[in-house]
Order: C-alpha cells, then sequence, then structure tokens
C-alpha cells in the first residue's frame, strides 16, 4: 500500500508539519529589514501577484509555488500556492534551486580573484592541475565561452548520485570540448564543477564550507545548505497527459554540486537578489564589491546588435517585454527556480517549485517584477547637490569638441566624469577618478579608455586627452595640440 505522506508535496511531511517552526526559523520580517515606506506595496499590487502564483500554480501544474518580492532592498511580498488547501508552504521552507547555485560559484571564484590569489585570465591549468580542460581560462569557464561539453559523461548526473563520480576526470570525455576556447558561448555544467574544485584547492577547504563561512553566513543565509533540512518540499515529475505525479530522487550529485546542487528558501533567495543587485541593506562590500558586482552584470563578450539572451560572469542576462533582467533560472529534477532583478525598476523576484518540468512557470518570477515596476513604478531618488566640487574640475565642465562633433562633459558626485554627445543621438559614457588624476571610461565605446587633462607650463588647459582623441574647446581649436593641424585659414567659405 502507498504511503499517503509520499504523495504529498513536501518530501515525508504530514500536513500539519508544512508550517515551519517558529522556534528555529526567524519570523518574516527578519528575512530582510522591513519594508521602508517606499518599499512597501498597495494592496491591489499585492493581490496581483498572488493572483499570477495562483495562476501559474494552476495552468503549470505544480504541488506548489512559492514567490518573493524584493523592492529596494527589502522584502516587498512574499505569497504561495499548494495542492494542499489551507497548507501553503510559506518562505522559509527549502526547495532545490538547480543552477542558481552557479551563482553562487561564482561569487566565491571572483572573491579569489579580488584577494590576487588568482586571474581570470589564468588557465585552470594553472591552479587546478591535471584536467582535461586545462587550457581554459577562468573567466571562459565563468562565462560559459570555454566550449566545454554542456553535460558529463552518462549516466545522467541530476539523477544519480556523486559516488558514480569520484573524480574530477569522470566528469568529462578525455576530449571534453565541443567548440574553441573563447569562440562562443555553449552551457557547461561540468564547467562550475570546475569552478567548484578550484576554490577547493586554493582555499584548502570543501567548497560549500567555504560558501557558507564567506558569503552565507555574513549575509544571514542560514537556509541555505548542500543537502535538503526540514522543512523542505519533495520533487515530483507530473505526467504529461494525466494529472498524477511521480516523485523524483533527491541526489547528492557529489563533484557536481556547484552546478546545481545548492537547496534555498525564498527568504534566503530574496537576501541573495538584494545582494546581487547591490541593494543590501548595510551594503555589499563586505562579501564582495561594489565593482565586481556590476562585472558580474555585465555581458562576458558583448553581443553586436539587438539582443534577447547573453551572460555575465556567472549571471544571466536576459531582455523580456522591453526590460533587462539580470539573474539566473534553475532546474533540477524535480525542482524549478527563478531568480530575477530588473535594476531599471529596482525590483527583484525570487519564484519556488517542485515540478520537473512546465514551461509555463518558467516566467513567473519576470511577470511577478512586472506586475510590480507597471503598477508602482519606483520613484527616482531626490536630487541633491554635493558640496565637495573642486573649482578646478568645475572649469573643466560645460561644451567640448571632437573635431568638429560637440560633446558636453558634467561634473558628478565623487569627482566622476559623464561625457555625452549633442547634436544627435546621445551617446552618453560616465568616467571613473583615478587616483593619479586620469580618469577611465566605464562603459560604451570609452570602456576602459584614459581621460586626462593636458595643461600647458603656466597650469592652464590645452585640451582633453580621451584614448588618443583631442578634446579642445573649440572647433578644431589651432592652440589645442590638433592632430595634423589645422588649416592656417581657418573657417572660411570653401
Amino acid at each position: 500500500m502507498t504511503d499517503p505522506a509520499a504523495e504529498l508535496p513536501f518530501n515525508e511531511q504530514r500536513a500539519e508539519e508544512l508550517s515551519p517552526p517558529t522556534t528555529t526559523l526567524p519570523p518574516a520580517a527578519e528575512v530582510l529589514p522591513p519594508s521602508t515606506e517606499a518599499a512597501a506595496l498597495l494592496p491591489e499590487t499585492r493581490r496581483a501577484l498572488l493572483h499570477r502564483l495562483a495562476v501559474g500554480q494552476a495552468e503549470g501544474r505544480t504541488p506548489s509555488l512559492v514567490g518573493a518580492v524584493v523592492r529596494e532592498g527589502h522584502l516587498a511580498w512574499t505569497g504561495a500556492r499548494s495542492m494542499l488547501a489551507g497548507h501553503a508552504p510559506d518562505e522559509h521552507v527549502q526547495y532545490r534551486i538547480g543552477s542558481i547555485s552557479k551563482t553562487f560559484a561564482a561569487v566565491l571564484v571572483l572573491r579569489l580573484r579580488d584577494e590576487g590569489l588568482l586571474d581570470l585570465a589564468d588557465p585552470l591549468e594553472q591552479h587546478l592541475p591535471g584536467t582535461a580542460a586545462g587550457g581554459a581560462t577562468i573567466r571562459e569557464l565563468l562565462s560559459h565561452t570555454a566550449g566545454l561539453s554542456a553535460e558529463t559523461p552518462g549516466p545522467w548526473w541530476e539523477r544519480t548520485p556523486g559516488e558514480l563520480r569520484p573524480e574530477l576526470g569522470h566528469l568529462m570525455e578525455d576530449q571534453p570540448f565541443r567548440h574553441a576556447t573563447g569562440e562562443r558561448f555553449h552551457y557547461s555544467n561540468p564547467g562550475y564543477a570546475l569552478l567548484g574544485a578550484l576554490v577547493e584547492r586554493v582555499r584548502c577547504l570543501p567548497w560549500f564550507d567555504v560558501l557558507r563561512q564567506e558569503v552565507l553566513e555574513p549575509l544571514g543565509m542560514t537556509r541555505t545548505t548542500l543537502l535538503p533540512q526540514v522543512p523542505h518540499a519533495g520533487g515530483f515529475a507530473v505526467h504529461p497527459w494525466a494529472d498524477v505525479m511521480l516523485p523524483e530522487p533527491l541526489t547528492d550529485t557529489g563533484l557536481m554540486a556547484p552546478a546545481g546542487q545548492l537547496w534555498s528558501t525564498a527568504a534566503d533567495l530574496a537576501r541573495w537578489a538584494a545582494f546581487l543587485a547591490g541593494t543590501t541593506p548595510g551594503g555589499t562590500e563586505k562579501v564582495l564589491s561594489a565593482g565586481t558586482l556590476a562585472e558580474m552584470r555585465r555581458p562576458a563578450a558583448a553581443p553586436e546588435g539587438e539582443w534577447a539572451e547573453s551572460y555575465g560572469l556567472g549571471l544571466q542576462l536576459v531582455r523580456r517585454d522591453g526590460r533587462l533582467l539580470i539573474g539566473h533560472g534553475g532546474s533540477m529534477p524535480g525542482f524549478l527556480a527563478g531568480l530575477w532583478i530588473s535594476p531599471a525598476d529596482d525590483v527583484a523576484a525570487v519564484t519556488l517549485t517542485n515540478v520537473t518540468a512546465s514551461s509555463t512557470l518558467r516566467n513567473v518570477a519576470a511577470d511577478l517584477i512586472g506586475i510590480v515596476a507597471e503598477r508602482e513604478p519606483s520613484l527616482p531618488a531626490p536630487w541633491r547637490p554635493f558640496t565637495d566640487a573642486d573649482p578646478e574640475l568645475l572649469a573643466l565642465t560645460g561644451p567640448w569638441y571632437w573635431g568638429s562633433t560637440p560633446v558636453a562633459l558634467h561634473l558628478r558626485a565623487g569627482r566622476a566624469l559623464e561625457l555625452t554627445e549633442l547634436g544627435g543621438p546621445a551617446r552618453t559614457s560616465w568616467f571613473r577618478p583615478e587616483p593619479d588624476g586620469t580618469w577611465t571610461g566605464l562603459d560604451g565605446y570609452y570602456a576602459g579608455e584614459p581621460l586626462r587633462v593636458v595643461r600647458r607650463a603656466d597650469g592652464t588647459v590645452t585640451h582633453l586627452d580621451l584614448g588618443s582623441f583631442v578634446l579642445t574647446r573649440s572647433p578644431y581649436d589651432p592652440a589645442g595640440a590638433v592632430p595634423g593641424g589645422v588649416d592656417p585659414l581657418g573657417w572660411h567659405a570653401g
């Protein structure tokens, strides 16, 4: 006779056991600091969010579905739907998060880089010798451009125990490359297993111990674990042509864990979303610098023209409904997960569900973001003047000319500069101040390019040098050292 408990959507737990014990789990208000007045959502918005979850659970035919919304770094809403009336899971019930695990592995690798223990241009062999993928660089592994195979040799690693692959050599064929390194994007699960092994080799600790000590504990993510902890959901496959379910095995994938092993909750992933967005209350610097987080969120190899999907360093980038979303999806047998952030709207959303496959559920997290962003658009930060304006920098502001093309230089807070083209489609570039008195481009055509002020012997400014481009105060200013010189007749009718 079948055990009735095995048919529940929460692994081997009776319905009365589904609510998290308040003696060991934090109340919802402590998931993130309480919502600010601006982050709190209107009742109509909350109802629309719950309706989207309800539609997702019903049409996606999943035993349960949990969602959370983060706005301005604060938990603004959580909700759930379940096939068990009156026993929907809350934000503290664990689900398997699949490839969202890769975002954690990427952060560990980037911490090593920021500490100077490795460079992203280093070949893997330099730090983890003896693998068949040693010629790939760490950056290529992070961005799935190493050309490695998408999966391990059989049997299917997601449904079989890690004991079947006890050595790194078991994760790849003798010739694991499907494409030339750096040639194209090709998603690779074994590639992220290698990154986890890299962390272990450099830190001399199991990768999850490193994750717990360096990331999870500082961020207060106490319910993100390598193996499931009660209360947690059980994973199920739903028959494609009938409303019946089949339990999926909850395997420990061993060395493949960095690619998709982790278990977490909507509450913990709300914290993670705030961290990845750079809006963690109290700052993110204790785990990763703001600059490195921004590096993760940029396309590793910028796609050409209009694009719908790209990949950064451990993060997916997608365009949906005119909105740029950054985050990651996840799937393992029995589970689907989504974590997405809209930087422009300052809104993030998390969804967790315990079903193997459902195209209907793929976009629920993005839809939660859209509901909040469209019904309650974020308020722009109030304009405030800054008080540390350097008179010499103020004198640099205003119109400049690259040849005959007019541009405008603006001074921003923290000695940052903004350069905007005038008289046509605006192209704006930002420049970061450097200790030596120069600036470095942060985006667009001038990303990484130096900007410096060129002065005469008496200290007066002759021109700006932008990656060898000369910007002068008037079009082709003869006093501005224009390359190639200026016709001595000057401007005339022809």
